[in-house]
């Protein structure tokens, strides 16, 4: 006994009986190869996209905390400590480590090349449970022990260092101009190690020394100038920094990781909608190829199509026979497409088939992350205009005289 709707069946009967319809079956062919390609396409696109997304994230939270707790005016906190204990109340909060931040020039001792740098004052080992920077050196000097970075002593991050020729062991001069017009001042530091991060504006700009070196050489003692504060959840660190704010005093600000990093994330969302726009053009292409399929299967079957009509058949019920080829075709190629798009995104993922240059992109294989969102977006998007597509030639059907359809057909 037949379970499906007879307009479904008959639906069915149409697309697979094709004996003097090989240019129909072509075109039914080339809309379901359409959609798979263009549903295969997003799925892959979206994936690498997202899996560079998710690395740059990575390698951001890597080097730069959830939420930074500044001053408005960019002065130091004299008593660092009764503001420390009002961050810990909130439990959210993971850990605090205050920084002090001052910008300057380096050069190494026998270079006369020089560059802008930000110093960055920390305690190393609290820092180091937050960052693991351990395992971004690249290279470092025999007398680092990775507890601290030593009196005297400086991090440089790998493109800083390049730019200036030095590397671990060397001594570099470190210059901050002096109050109103005195001298600039000249500091000997050595090179403890080189770190890379992944990310250009930390690896070409950023040096780090002690925390205690810090306060001494800017004359700050027991005082920083902000902290660094981890949260348990970084997707919440917006939620977190809004609550910290409204429990500090109006002369400090708390901004999230997120919102330090606007432009960047803002830019690669808006290539990622862009790039799902342009891509779903391919879908569009087919959804015509269904249309056109339609009306040219509505053309050889318009003498059945009057004799439907005149045994009883509705127009509605005709129309819906053409919906339901349509609607098959779209759901054929884009059923197939999602395999297809999922099998290549895995191969991508775990097999090294494409190598990147590392020192372009400090990563050696293209990035992939297939999230469950992008995969229903292309899935509902593509199901939405394949229904579009089988509205317009159902439409056309339903307006079809019998007489005529028998007598011309």
């Amino acid at each position: 006994m037949n379970i499906l709707p007879v307009e479904l069946f008959i639906a069915i009967r149409y697309l697979k009986a094709r004996k003097k319809g090989f240019f129909s079956l072509l075109t039914t062919f080339i809309a379901i190869v359409g959609t798979t390609l263009g549903v295969a396409t997003l799925i892959i696109t979206l994936a690498v996209m997202s899996g560079f997304q998710h690395d740059i994230r990575n390698k951001i939270l890597g080097i730069q905390p959830h939420i930074v707790i500044t001053k408005v005016d960019g002065g130091s906190f004299k008593d660092y400590a009764f503001i420390e204990n009002r961050i810990r109340v909130n439990k959210s909060v993971v850990s605090i480590s205050p920084f002090i931040y001052k910008q300057g020039i380096i050069r190494g001792l026998e270079s006369t090349i020089s560059s802008g740098i930000i110093i960055k004052a920390i305690n190393y080992k609290q820092e180091n449970k937050t960052f693991n920077f351990s395992k971004q050196i690249t290279v470092s000097n025999i007398n680092f022990n990775g507890k601290n970075i030593g009196e005297k002593s400086i991090i440089l991050g790998n493109e800083l260092a390049k730019n200036i020729a030095v590397s671990a062991g060397d001594t570099v001069i470190l210059i901050f101009p002096g109050s109103f017009s005195n001298m600039p001042k000249m500091y000997k530091f050595n090179v403890a190690a080189v770190i890379q991060s992944g990310i250009y504006d930390f690896d070409s700009s950023l040096g780090f020394i002690d925390l205690e070196e810090g306060q001494k050489l800017f004359a700050i003692p027991e005082a920083a100038t902000g902290f660094d504060v981890h949260v348990k959840n970084f997707d919440k660190a917006v939620i977190t920094a809004l609550q910290l704010q409204k429990s500090l005093s109006y002369q400090f600000k708390a901004k999230a990781w997120i919102e330090m990093n606007r432009n960047l994330f803002s830019a690669m969302r808006l290539e990622k909608i862009m790039m799902f726009i342009i891509l779903g053009l391919i879908i569009v292409v087919a959804a015509f190829n269904i249309i056109s399929n339609l009306l040219l299967l509505s053309v050889q079957k318009s003498k059945e199509i009057g004799i439907m009509c005149a045994m009883g058949f509705s127009k509605f019920s005709v129309s819906k026979i053409f919906f339901y080829a349509g609607l098959i075709v779209g759901l054929i190629g884009t059923a197939v497409g999602i395999v297809l798009g999922l099998t290549i995104s895995f191969i991508l993922k775990y097999f090294d088939i494409f190598r990147l240059p590392k020192d372009v992109y400090y990563i050696d294989k293209l990035p992939v992350s297939i999230v469950p969102s992008d995969i229903i977006v292309v899935v509902v998007s593509a199901f939405i205009i394949t229904i579009i597509a089988g509205i317009y030639p159902a439409y056309q059907i339903s307006k079809l005289d019998p007489l005529e359809a028998i007598r011309y057909g």
